[in-house]
């Protein structure tokens, strides 16, 4: 089953160019974060990687400084706080 979603992410890769591609909020291109985690740990964690960036990759965030350490974060629709090594360069440079 891992092989399939891999090989979904590949077909994705060649037939959408990066130009046509929705942009992502996080560094790490959310294909590119599923297949490296199916890749590593299987299908089960590959879907569960899925599903994790399908229902915080969709708007709904918000960029601010932490005013107790002054760190660039981000708050994801599922209240989950990341900082900023993980955030898409081209929003961190809006803000």
């Amino acid at each position: 089953m891992k092989y399939i979603i891999l090989f979904v992410i590949r077909i994705y890769w060649k037939t959408i160019p990066p130009s046509n591609r929705r942009k992502c909020i996080f560094k790490k291109s959310c294909s590119n974060y599923v297949f490296e985690i199916t890749q590593k740990e299987g299908f089960l964690n590959g879907l569960k990687a899925f599903q994790f960036r399908y229902k915080n990759c969709r708007g709904n965030f918000s960029i601010f400084q932490n005013p107790i350490d002054n760190k660039v974060q981000m708050i994801l629709p599922s209240q989950i706080i990341i900082d900023r090594e993980e955030i898409a360069e081209r929003l961190i440079i809006k803000n």
